[in-house]
């Protein structure tokens, strides 16, 4: 066995030492039939906006790293359940965030692993160069994931592991170190359709292939109004969406704990929804900033707030509410206010409404209002029942 070879078997042995459940090795190759399938999803307007925008980084080691010589790719293993979650009922109501915002931010989490094996690597190799990243670096976790053998590409869109399921974080580190790549894993889903079937919004358009823009995890995410079906069928998701990943057969039974930063605060995993709608600056960062979900601010999860209110058509809600449609600064927490109120129903909300299509100033919140005052009077009929998503079984 070459130098290289031991260097390998090695560090894989050491994964768990380091904090990581799986290590592979990929070449650093240009990533050809990934390049074909960024182009396309492009044309046909799949993006989300969140990923690198230059595909030729996003497929070539080359443009990141000079003369890479393999991919050290690594996953870590996350829970997928709640123990005796709290219950969302009548007058306290809870909405849900996804398993990926439970505990600490995986991003540091992950870089912390990655850096504990880049230490090991350099006490073997002093010469070691190396590029690490975590899900916004340029390259695909998941492709690298995929050529290292950490597991095969799913129809949801997840790298699926035969041993630790879906629920897993990916991370990579380019390196000038020349060991041998890692076979890929040959399973499949083979003819099921479990996560295609049950994607709320039909964003997997067929297998592998998914509309960013349509998919709930990144619609919960964004600021803005949202549209009466993005509403209806946000349920009471906060942040994200695991609907995919809790349908697939694999990962029946897959609860992984022993990862001691990513175990969930169930307060936090499963909040009330009320006490969101006003949360401030320093209590939301205090609370949540040392979460996934924090990156895009208190917005976008106090809008989800006040949605989720809605789908439960929750009465007692109703003066918090108004309080959001009358008083909140941001015309987007209005408007969707307006909406939830429809929702419920009743005199007091309408009442509400009449009065803020008064005093409304902007124009989208005017327009959700005048739309929310026509659904309470029987011109949209109202239909569809979301049930909640509550993390508590897979």
């Amino acid at each position: 066995m070459d130098k290289w070879a031991k260097l390998k078997e090695e560090m894989k042995e050491a994964a768990l030492s380091l904090g990581i459940d799986k290590i592979g090795v990929a070449s650093a190759d240009p990533f050809v039939s990934l390049k074909q399938i960024l182009l396309r999803h492009r044309e046909l307007g799949r993006e989300s906006g969140f990923e690198e925008s230059d595909i030729e980084k996003r497929t070539n080691p080359a443009l990141l790293f000079d003369n890479p010589q393999s991919i050290i790719a690594i996953a870590i293993a996350y829970p997928s359940k709640l123990k005796d979650p709290p219950k969302s009922e009548p007058g306290a109501r809870r909405g849900i965030m996804a398993r990926s915002a439970w505990g600490d931010d995986y991003h540091k989490v992950l870089r912390d692993r990655l850096a504990k094996l880049e230490a090991w690597l350099r006490e073997r190799v002093p010469d070691l160069r190396v590029e690490s990243m975590v899900d916004t670096g340029a390259l695909s976790d998941r492709a690298v994931a995929e050529r290292a053998g950490l597991g095969w590409s799913a129809k949801n869109c997840s790298i699926i592991s035969p041993e630790l399921g879906s629920w897993i974080y990916l991370g990579e580190m380019i390196t000038n170190l020349p060991l041998a790549p890692d076979e890929p894993v040959t399973e499949s889903c083979g003819t099921c359709t479990k996560c295609i079937d049950a994607c709320p919004t039909d964003a997997l358009v067929g297998p592998g292939q998914l509309n960013s823009s349509r998919c709930i995890s990144f619609v919960t995410q964004t600021k803005g109004m949202l549209t009466d079906e993005f509403m209806r069928k946000i349920g009471n998701r906060l942040y994200g969406c695991d609907t995919c990943q809790t349908v697939c057969p694999v990962n029946r039974g897959k609860n992984w704990t022993h990862q001691p930063e990513l175990q969930p605060d169930h307060e936090l995993a499963k909040p009330l929804l009320v006490p969101l709608l006003t949360i401030g600056n320093k209590e939301f960062q205090s609370r949540y900033g040392s979460t996934s979900s924090a990156w895009r601010g208190k917005k976008p999860i106090q809008r989800n707030a006040v949605i989720a209110l809605g789908n439960f058509k929750e009465a007692s809600a109703v003066p918090d509410l108004i309080q959001v449609l009358g008083k909140d600064p941001r015309p987007v927490l209005r408007g969707t206010a307006a909406w939830s109120l429809a929702r419920i129903g009743g005199e007091q909300a309408e009442e509400a409404l009449l009065i803020a299509a008064d005093k409304e100033s902007d124009e989208e919140a005017k327009q959700a209002i005048l739309q929310a005052i026509d659904q309470l009077g029987g011109l949209i009929k109202d239909s569809g029942h979301q049930q909640e998503e509550d993390g508590s079984h897979a």
